[in-house]
């Protein structure tokens, strides 16, 4: 199984406004039974009985935040696990956010600085999204690990339900009896009657947003694919290393300075764009899990089986509240309303695509 597991956790939170804002990305909201998605990203990393460590990559001024988050992980888990994470767990904050290919570089310098003997294969994960259950995600991850350690930048495929318009597809040469199969090209968000033909068709997936693969390999592909990238970079692999220090009692990168210097010249490029369009050894595995990356209000509410909060309905029917304060709705159908953070959205049910209009010019005032 892997050795090391890197969770992206930017972002600037627009799409579930207002309970997510660009200081409380969406990462960091409760799910049902009371843990955040990126607590909920941790223990899938655990899950995986890594040899190494979790690094989780964030913006400075959600430092805070993550190792706080990290710190109730350790207190509500068992013994054991609690103090695997304090050993094994280290939160690093980017100098200044340069998308995914940038983090995931400074991933790979990091482990072999803390871990300089050991072959080091990552899996990167997202910290916003839904996986159930965790036994088909293992199971798929140990797939995962067999091709990445065969010199290939894996990705999960999704089998669509429907002809999503928000997420990137996999075209992949595939059947239904293969669990994995080589990518032939990754497809931008397409437009809904694209969507549709490619539902139709049974040979495109859904991008997960997860990749796998060895850190030679990733080092190897960056330097032939966007040597930029990889060149601003290569100072990390000097003498000097990371000074590491505690945040709440969660290890962190408390200042490194070739690290800042690279990201005063990296590019800012999607790890999509940087290598997974362009290697021609990428593969994807069928993914056996549900997935959802709860984009919009009308995905998370199918994440809970009540309303959030104090709520009183008279004669209405089929609304979700998800609020701070009590709220009573008369009379209506349909309805989302958010209530957090001293913001109040109302909204139909099915217009989600509205609300990060709404959240800029919110913020924009």
């Amino acid at each position: 199984m892997f050795t090391d597991a890197v969770i992206l956790a930017g972002g600037f939170g627009e799409r579930l406004w207002p309970a997510s804002k660009p200081e409380y990305p969406k990462q960091f909201l409760s799910l049902e039974g009371g843990i955040s998605f990126l607590q909920a990203s941790v223990l899938r990393a655990a899950a995986l009985e890594l040899e190494g460590s979790i690094i989780i990559i964030t913006r400075a001024d959600l430092l805070e935040l993550a190792a706080n988050q990290c710190r109730q992980l350790t207190e509500q888990t068992n013994s054991a696990l609690g103090k695997k994470l304090k050993e094994n767990l280290y939160i690093i904050a980017e100098p200044v956010p340069r998308h995914t290919t940038a983090p995931v570089i400074l991933a790979c310098h990091f482990l072999e600085k803390i871990k300089p003997q050991v072959e080091h294969s990552i899996i990167v994960l997202t910290s916003d999204h839904v996986i159930n259950p965790a036994e088909a995600f293992v199971k798929d991850c140990q797939l995962a690990y067999e091709q990445a350690t065969n010199n290939r930048m894996v990705c999960f495929a999704i089998p669509p339900t429907e002809p999503a318009t928000g997420f990137g597809y996999i075209k992949g040469q595939s059947s239904k009896e293969k669990t994995s199969f080589p990518i032939i090209e990754f497809k931008e968000k397409p437009d809904l009657e694209t969507a549709k033909t490619y539902l139709k068709n049974g040979n495109y997936w859904w991008n997960s947003g997860m990749f796998a693969f060895t850190s030679n390999f990733f080092q190897e592909e960056l330097e032939i694919l966007v040597p930029q990238i990889h060149k601003a970079f290569l100072p990390l692999k000097g003498k000097e290393q990371p000074v590491l220090g505690y945040f709440n009692g969660i290890k962190y990168v408390e200042r490194w300075d070739a690290m800042e210097e690279a990201y005063k010249i990296t590019p800012a490029i999607s790890i999509d764009k940087a290598m997974a369009e362009k290697t021609n050894r990428a593969w994807a595995i069928k993914a056996s899990f549900s997935w959802d990356d709860v984009g919009s209000w009308d995905a998370f509410e199918k994440l809970f089986s009540e309303n959030q909060g104090n709520t009183t309905l008279v004669n209405s029917n089929n609304c979700f509240v998800y609020s701070d304060i009590p709220v009573a709705l008369c009379g209506v159908d349909d309805l989302i309303v958010v209530i957090k953070n001293g913001n109040a959205l109302v909204m139909k049910k099915g217009s989600s695509t509205l609300v990060r209009e709404a959240a800029q010019k919110m913020n924009s005032r």
